[in-house]
């Protein structure tokens, strides 16, 4: 009589075999795997070991053909039945994922809902910490929110991915932020004792004489020096190229393209052989300079990037765009950190840039604002009114104190961050746009471009310096160590340098 494989397939066993566990017969193949994946016997939950199976001989029987199948009639009946079978269990598979469906779409309104409750509650408790920070002069200001990030896209064409998820600002980040603060803070309080011996004098800037490097752009649009070897100059221009240029060499280092759109702010890293560009086409790139590649692409902002600002750690990078929110985003993952608004201002951020020691940052808006933000706690912390239109660019001094901000009101407003005041008001002449401000490393001079090029010294804030030789907008301005030479870049498609 043949034997039938008790539990797990109801055939015939080839090769039958007990479990004095539970006394069932199995065919051996089957309960071996069950046994390598549970170390169970199948009925009974038992422990069971392929050791303790006991072979049953049995002379092979023939397997004798169902009776059903022996006719043509029975075997069309035998597939009727089955794809019945089949309909009722599709059927039955399409009411569940409809019900699934039914629940995740309540889930997802109740998260939502959540969310939102979270968001007041968050509000709330930040707007009872400044009541009670009497310290801090955040009287009257509503608490920024952070927003949560859309899902991350996969980079097409070779692309690097494009990664979006917010990480936070971890207790970690934090901490470090905190220990590179506290050590440029008292490499700078050494460093305004005394100015550098080397810094070219101001009645020396009078020698500046011009030197010039024609790019093939319709226009550069952004300008930096990479701080560790000023001699290496990076542009962003109209024609969504940034190129690196070798000043010495008088020859072009790289040519970094991928931007869809012009590109509008480019940074050197002061210690890699890596520079960062932001553009209206929303994205912000890391390129290789050696391999002459983008390595990353944060996409932190829904709208065009407006600005940006490398922390003093050269790990993380600040972001401002027209979409109302500034971005903390690390630069070795791509990831974006955190993200902030102020919903009580609900205005496109058109600047930012970061303090000396790297806590604070101020960004500039669209309706004549400067806000200075803490960056731990992601609060807006005070901010300087009186600009009219845009603001296009601000400054902090190397000294810690100052602030220099320019807007589409041709003046230049100088604010004291200690007594969170403006002491200085510099109107230029009617219709001079201001497009870019930097202190040198000293905080001895400031350079204005824009109109034209205009250099200030410090403290007495009078102008020793102005340059009229570019044809169009400057949009960029920077010094090189110790200001021995000023770099500025236009729209008039030029790179150039002004040296002793």
């Amino acid at each position: 009589r043949a034997v039938v494989c008790s539990a797990v397939s109801n055939e015939v066993p080839e090769h039958p075999c007990v479990s004095p566990v539970s006394n069932q017969v199995f065919e051996r193949r089957l309960i071996e795997k069950y046994i390598a994946e549970n170390g169970t016997d199948p009925m009974n939950g038992q422990p069971l070991s392929e050791e303790q199976l006991v072979d049953i001989k049995v002379s092979h029987p023939i397997r004798p053909k169902a009776p059903s199948a022996t006719s043509i009639p029975a075997i069309l009946k035998s597939l009727q039945d089955e794809w019945d079978a089949v309909m009722l269990h599709s059927f039955t598979l399409r009411q569940q994922l409809q019900t699934t469906r039914q629940e995740l779409s309540h889930a997802l309104y109740q998260h939502d809902a959540a969310c939102r409750v979270i968001a007041r509650l968050t509000k709330e408790v930040t707007a009872a910490r400044e009541a009670l920070a009497t310290l801090k002069p955040q009287a009257g200001l509503v608490a920024p929110q952070a927003v949560p990030a859309s899902q991350p896209a996969a980079g097409a064409g070779g692309e690097p991915m494009e990664i979006s998820e917010q990480v936070g600002m971890t207790p970690e980040i934090i901490q470090k932020l905190q220990d590179k603060a506290t050590i440029l803070t008292t490499e700078r309080k050494k460093r305004g004792k005394t100015v550098p011996e080397e810094l070219v004098r101001a009645e020396d800037l009078s020698k500046y004489r011009q030197g010039l490097h024609s790019a093939s752009v319709p226009g550069i649009l952004a300008l930096d020096l990479c701080p560790s070897d000023t001699n290496k100059v990076l542009t962003g221009g109209a024609d969504k190229n940034v190129v690196v240029f070798d000043k010495n060499e008088e020859q072009i280092v790289a040519t970094l393209k991928g931007h869809t759109k012009k590109v509008t702010s480019v940074i050197y890293h002061p210690s890699q052989s890596v520079v960062f560009s932001a553009s209206p086409d929303n994205t912000i790139r890391v390129w290789s300079v050696t391999g002459g590649n983008c390595v990353q692409v944060v996409r932190a902002h829904d709208a065009g990037v407006t600005g940006l600002s490398l922390h003093a750690t050269g790990d993380y990078l600040l972001s401002s765009s027209e979409d109302q929110y500034w971005a903390f985003s690390d630069i070795q993952t791509g990831r974006v950190l955190t993200k902030v608004t102020d919903e009580s201002a609900g205005c496109a951020l058109t600047c930012a840039q970061f303090h000396p020691d790297g806590l604070i940052f101020g960004t500039g808006t669209a309706d004549s604002q400067i806000k200075i933000w803490d960056l731990k706690e992601r609060t807006n912390v005070a901010n300087f009114p009186g600009h009219s239109g845009p603001v296009t660019s601000i400054a902090f001094s190397e000294n810690g104190y100052y602030l220099a901000t320019g807007a589409q009101d041709s003046s230049l407003k100088l604010w004291d961050l200690r007594k969170l005041k403006n002491f200085k008001t510099i109107t230029l002449d009617n219709n001079y746009e201001v497009k870019s401000l930097v202190f040198d490393q000293s905080g001895t001079y400031l350079a204005v471009g824009g109109s034209d090029i205009r250099v200030y010294i410090c403290k007495q804030w009078s102008e020793v310096l102005n340059f009229t030789d570019h044809s169009g907008l400057v949009t960029g301005v920077a010094f090189g160590e110790n200001a021995q030479f000023l770099t500025s870049a236009g729209m008039d498609r030029s790179l150039k340098f002004y040296s002793l």
